[in-house]
């Protein structure tokens, strides 16, 4: 199993874990041409940088002619970089990306969860959070490529050291607020933290939101073999090496626990009808839910009804949440994070006389097992004129 496992002795921000992941990279040129398409004006390129003695990666942007971190010494108001964004903003600009859906919508909910952090506190809906910061086009260019290079790496599961928060204060859009920022601190609640012995601002509300969308659990490297180690530097110097380290593991499959995480949101509900709680289930599958499904009950008042159950990704969860509440009767949604025994799977193309069915096969916990997909299959019947089960049986037969 590929395991990502990133060490925050130093904290965690964006560009620095953009620098590790971009180390562990193999064609870094087609990463940087794709990230240097997505906004005009925007460049991004790979500077390497020593820091302590220790070569890593420095991600610089430069938005307009002006270098990321520099641009909030000048007058530029109405620069495309200094303006306030809602999430609205942000999650539109997103969606313009010519990347695939699933990086756009992983760093959609990256920005969901900063507003939300946001959002409590300073007191007011995430609809109405103005970023400043993190706002920023560099900023928006740091979880993008982030969530772009873990999609090209593809690790089966992503881990983290615990984060060391720094200490003493810093300077934000709102003043000078204590360390971690009152936002870092929500995004980093549940997650083992440390002050450390360096008074500055170690952990940005960006490299905890991507933390904490990304990592499974918190602890020690596990044990694996060292497939590569990637260097992601910070813009400052400190007594220690400014950096995050990304080792990419192959480790054993646990055959002793889980190796997943999904959450369940369920509601009940007995007020709509079949029809209404099918297209409520079509809404929440096109949404991007694992699965959905309604299991019947007798309800208060003796009204049949059904619970439904809606599994996801925990970082899909508040967006999915707020699509039941929208799409059904319910007045609530209850939320379970669970953990999950899972098999790898895989896709295999089966050549057959009804043409070309796909295949799904899983592995893991000393188990393989395989099944047909069904959409290939009906197509293939359809097509040719033959039952269900024969093109099945054809594929068997393979």
């Amino acid at each position: 199993m590929k395991t990502l496992f990133f060490e925050c002795a130093m904290g965690a921000a964006g560009d620095m874990l953009m620098g590790a992941l971009f180390e562990l990279y193999e064609d870094k040129k087609g990463f940087l041409d794709m990230m240097n398409r997505l906004i005009s004006g925007v460049e991004v390129t790979a500077e390497s940088v020593k820091r302590q003695g220790i070569s890593g990666t420095h991600m610089r942007i430069v938005i307009h002619g002006q270098e990321e971190g520099h641009h909030h010494h000048h007058e530029h108001e109405q620069d495309h970089h200094h303006i306030h964004r809602s999430l609205g903003d942000i999650t539109a600009l997103i969606d313009s990306f010519a990347l695939p859906e699933t990086v756009r919508e992983r760093a959609k909910a990256v920005y969901v969860r900063i507003a939300e952090a946001e959002a409590d506190a300073h007191g007011c809906p995430a609809g109405e959070v103005h970023f400043h910061e993190v706002g920023t086009l560099d900023a928006v260019m740091d979880v993008t490529g982030v969530c772009y290079l873990l999609h090209l790496l593809a690790p089966d599961t992503v881990c983290a050291s615990p984060v060391t928060v720094g200490s003493g204060t810093v300077s934000t859009a709102h003043g000078v607020l204590p360390v971690p920022a009152p936002a870092t601190a929500r995004l980093l609640t549940g997650i083992p933290v440390s002050t450390g012995d360096i008074a500055a601002e170690l952990c940005t509300p960006t490299g905890a939101a991507l933390l904490k969308t990304f990592s499974k659990q918190f602890g020690a490297m596990p044990a694996g073999t060292v497939l590569g180690c990637g260097y992601g530097c910070g813009t400052k110097d400190f007594p220690r090496a400014n950096c995050v380290r990304a080792f990419l593991l192959e480790t054993a499959d646990s055959a002793e626990g889980p190796n997943d995480t999904v959450t369940e949101l369920k509601a009940n509900i007995d007020d709509m009808s079949g029809e209404a709680l099918g297209f409520a289930m079509e809404r929440l599958l096109e949404a991007g839910a694992l699965d959905a499904a309604f299991v019947p009950v007798q309800m208060k008042k003796n009204r049949p009804g059904v619970i439904l159950l809606c599994l996801c990704r925990p970082e899909d969860a508040n967006r999915l949440a707020k699509e039941i509440l929208a799409c059904t009767g319910t007045f609530g949604v209850r939320r379970t994070d669970c953990a999950r025994y899972a098999l790898e799977v895989r896709q295999e193309p089966v050549g057959t006389e009804y043409g070309t069915v796909r295949r799904k096969v899983g592995t893991g916990y000393g188990v393989e097992k395989w099944k047909i997909e069904y959409e290939d299959a009906a197509q293939a019947a359809r097509k040719h004129g033959a039952t269900l089960e024969t093109v099945r049986d054809a594929v068997r037969k393979d």
